[in-house]
Parts: structure tokens; sequence; C-alpha cells
């Protein structure tokens, strides 16, 4: 009866979240998506020319009483744009701290919503190279695999909005036909483009009143997102004091991955169902690559790369191996989903310092396609992945600079082809908001920088407004806001005034 209870308060609420209009595309786990495609489809008011102008500013700083353990320091936030509740509306970004702390932050009124510690004493290790301890993973709100749609909310049983036209006699409720225009042939050579609709999501809506974290004691940690009380007990998932990435959760089921073998966990990809406690894993017997860890295609099937050179397709849930490439050289990054010709391919960057492609549903095959390599170059978190006006995909890398690349035809499959590059030092992985890429430097007193997506052409930076090195958690956006987190504990907001 509780959790019968529960499950229709979430309904409700996601019923007052539509009813309000909020169509949104909140970010709500490392990457936006569940793809990790660094991608917020489309912004109120970022744009090309608008970031240009004096009102794209700096709109805050807040610091958060907590200190960083080894290079763990802030998580970047998820974020909840539209909440209902007794206090008004709210837009919250919720992030957590190496020792154990969790924060929301109303992003409107700079201003400290809740928090919760969950500590790290005498009973976690000192933290050492590569094994920080602590809160590790970014929290998450649910996510669906589905693609975002351009417009942004990604409901049940469909990718973007929908329509109707007048229905037949007894035939059920009537809706005005929405008048299109015909639309021209596509010419032979013109960019490939995804027009898939996405198989139904079940439990979409499921959860959108909470947000998740991993503590230190490796327990999946359920939170009301208006005031941080536990929605549900502690829920057992990882190891004591892993060093656990890229949380999701999707469905119903929690995943993340480990690696280092921090605590003792074995390095892998872990999945637990928050219905029933179940936990599954996938033991890859090398460190798993990236920050995140993992991402899901459309279909519900996780990749994940490692440093022995694999890459693993997985089912949702059990994480059984679907199919698996083993390559010669060390990946750095988790695969990221391309979506592409009506297809998921995957880019992933290795240790030599090149991008290696690969079409998802022919992943044993090997490479389709790959860049030439810059030794030593990437970041962690290095990819991003969007598609402009024109219909070109484009696929982002941190390598030496912000490198660009065009999915193009060639021999008659995808490759990628050089565009541009910007040169930022060290940059952590950069993100793309309508067709605005920022990226920020990774060394010394961090600088964002805002850059035109299809020239590389510098649009805006922050100049000297930021105090500290970024976290290496990466960057965040919401509507009209991109958000940065850096290692002496504060939260930076750049973006458009509001009106308060």
């Amino acid at each position: 009866m509780r959790r019968a209870w529960r499950s229709s308060v979430a309904y409700v609420a996601g019923a007052l979240l539509l009813t309000a209009g909020a169509a949104a595309q909140d970010w709500t786990t490392l990457g936006n998506d569940a793809q990790r495609s660094g991608w917020m489809r489309s912004s109120p008011k970022i744009s090309i020319q608008s970031v240009q102008t004096p009102d794209f500013q700096m709109l805050w700083r807040h610091d958060l009483d907590t200190e960083p353990r080894g290079e763990s320091s802030l998580t970047a936030p998820v974020l909840l744009d539209f909440l209902i509740s007794h206090k008004g509306f709210r837009s919250l970004a919720f992030l957590g701290a190496a020792d154990g702390s969790v924060f929301a932050i109303d992003t409107d009124l700079d201003r400290r919503e809740w928090s919760r510690h969950f500590g790290v004493g005498e009973q976690y290790p000192a933290p050492k190279p590569g094994c920080p301890g602590g809160m590790t993973a970014s929290l998450s709100r649910p996510t669906v695999a589905a693609l975002p749609s351009l417009g942004g909310f990604t409901g049940p049983r469909r990718r973007s909005p929908g329509f109707s036209g007048v229905g037949d006699p007894n035939a059920g409720a009537v809706t005005l036909k929405k008048d299109e225009p015909a639309r021209p042939s596509r010419p032979a050579d013109a960019p490939k483009r995804s027009t898939r609709v996405q198989a139904p999501q079940g439990r979409v809506l499921r959860g959108l009143s909470v947000v998740y974290a991993v503590t230190p004691d490796g327990k999946l940690r359920t939170m009301l997102v208006s005031n941080g009380y536990d929605h549900e007990p502690p829920m057992p998932f990882l190891p004591a004091n892993a060093k656990a990435v890229g949380l999701m959760v999707v469905d119903g089921v929690a995943y993340a991955a480990t690696t280092g073998g921090c605590g003792g966990a074995p390095d892998g990809v872990w999945a637990v169902d928050t219905e029933t406690g179940k936990v599954s894993s996938w033991k890859s017997g090398a460190a798993v690559a990236g920050l995140d860890g993992f991402s899901m295609g459309p279909d519900g099937t996780l990749y994940a790369a490692t440093a022995d050179g694999r890459v693993v397709a997985l089912e949702a849930k059990t994480l059984k191996i679907k199919a698996e490439h083993k390559g010669s050289d060390a990946y750095v990054s988790a695969p990221m989903v391309i979506d592409y010709d009506d297809q998921d391919y995957l880019a992933v960057a290795r240790k030599d310092g090149s991008i290696v492609l690969f079409q998802g549903a022919s992943l044993s095959g090997g490479p389709i396609g790959r860049t030439p390599g810059e030794p030593g170059a990437f970041s962690s978190d290095a990819l991003a992945t969007w598609r402009d006006a024109s219909d070109v995909t484009w696929v982002l890398a941190a390598r030496n600079g912000i490198e660009a690349f065009k999915m193009v035809e060639k021999n008659g499959k995808p490759s990628l082809e050089p565009a541009w590059k910007a040169d930022i030092a060290s940059p952590l992985a950069p993100i793309v908001v309508d067709n605005v890429v920022f990226a920020a430097s990774g060394k010394g007193a961090a600088v964002l920088h805002a850059l035109e997506g299809t020239t590389g052409k510098g649009l805006w930076t922050s100049g000297q407004s930021i105090a500290a090195p970024a976290a290496q958690t990466g960057l965040t956006a919401g509507p009209n806001t991109v958000y940065l987190a850096t290692r002496d504990g504060a939260l930076y907001a750049f973006g458009f005034p509001i009106e308060h």
C-alpha cells in the first residue's frame, strides 16, 4: 500500500508538471541524458547572439561548506527546472561533495534549499591516488533511455510532442488536424538525420519527485527533491568505499560503475532494481574507462569500455554481455551513443589520442572508423555530440583543446571529418546548448568559454571571475544557465539575470 501510494504521488507530480507547461529538458544525469551526449537540445535564452550581449554574465557563486578528498571535490549538479511545492515554484540544482554531503540549491535565488550529510568519518580510509573515498559519483534524477526530443521533455511512448488528425466516427476523441506544409524531398547528399520514434518507455514519469545518490557506505539513497528526506530506506548497492562513477536511474533500475579497485570493489558496472533491491553486476577485470563509466542506447543497451581495450554491450538490468570487441589499446572515455541515420553509433576515446567509431548493432565486428591519434591528449570524459539546424551531426572532443568533427559518409560508412579546433588549456569535456559550445579550462583558475558550434569562433569568456580550478566532473546546463563546480567547494552560475 505504501509503495502504491508513493507511485500515485509521483504520477500526480508528473501530471502537475505537464499541466503547468514544464517543457524544459532537465539535465538529469552526468552528460545530460542516457546517451551521455552533453547536449541541451534547446534553450529559451541561450543562443549565438545572446551570449555575446552584456546580459550574459556570472549570476552568482555559492560556497558550500565542504572539503575535497584527494582529486575528488564537488560533483556536477543535476537539475530540476520546475518544482511545485508548498514553497511555490522552484528551480533546483542537486550536487554531492566528497565528504558525503548532498546539497540542493535554489538556482533562481542563489539560496540553500536543504542539505544532508552522510559522513566520512574514521570508518572511511584516508584518500590515496586513484581512490579518494567519500562520495565520488554525481547524483541522478530519473532518466529515460529514449532520445530526448528537440523540444525538450520526453514523455511516455513518444520521442517528441504528438498530435492527431480529425477522428473517424466512433474512433474516440477528436482533435484539430495539424496543418503542415509539404516537405521538400531531401537531396541525395544531404546530411543523415534520425527520424525514428522510440519504443515505449515504461514508468517514464515515475519518481520525478526524487533525487538519487550513492553514499560512501555504498548504499543508494532516494531523497525527496523538496526537502531531502528519505523517500525509501537506504538500499544496499555497491561495496563500501568503492570509487563509484556515472550513477544513472532508468525505468526503476539504478546503474553505476566502479573503477580503480577502491575499497576492494571489483571494477565493473552494477545495477540494482529499486523495487526489489536485487543487485546485478558485470565484472570488467580492468579499469572501467571514463568519469561517466557507461552510456545507454535508446533500446536500453548499456555500453562500457575498459583500460585493457574492450568495448562491451550489456543487457539492461541483468548486465549480461550482448556483444564485445577487444582492441589493441586502452580506452579513456566511456562510449558515447550517437543517433545518426536511424541507427546507434558509438564514439570512444583511446589512450593513443584517437577516437574510435563503432556501429552499435555490429559491435563485435570492430570499428568502422578512427581519427588520427595525439598521445596523452584526452581528458577523462572527453566527448560530446550534437546536431545543427542543417542536420549535420557533430562530435566534440577535449583533446589538447576543443576539437570538432563532422559525421560524414566515406565509402558507404560514417566517419569523423575534422572541422575546427579551439585552443583551450587542458579542457573539461564540452557541452552544447542549442548551437553554443561551452568548455572550461582544466588548469589553474578555470575560465569558461562559449564558442559558435559550427565554426569554433569565440563568443564569450568568463575572464577572471572564477577563483579556482574546475571540478573534474564537468559542466551542466539549465534552460538559461550554465553551471560549473570548482575544487574549492563553490558552484558558479552563468546566464541571464531574472527579476525576483
